[in-house]
């Protein structure tokens, strides 16, 4: 089962958003958010906003 990581990292004045799928692709914001939660937040919506990425983990023929 494939697993998407949110996660919060400092950057500058504040956090930075990161995603990491499976396969060990990582998207992070360019922007800093003023706190962890706003990160992880960013980060939440990256992911729904890419919907064809989560797709991707259901199929068979790509490994995890």
């Amino acid at each position: 089962m494939g697993q998407v990581t949110l996660s919060a990292t400092p950057k500058g004045n504040g956090f930075q958003a990161t995603v990491t799928y499976p396969n060990g692709v990582s998207i992070s914001s360019s922007e800093a958010f003023p706190t962890q939660a706003e990160a992880i937040e960013a980060a939440a919506l990256k992911v729904l906003g890419m919907p064809e990425r989560l797709a991707d983990l259901d199929r068979t023929d790509t490994p995890d």
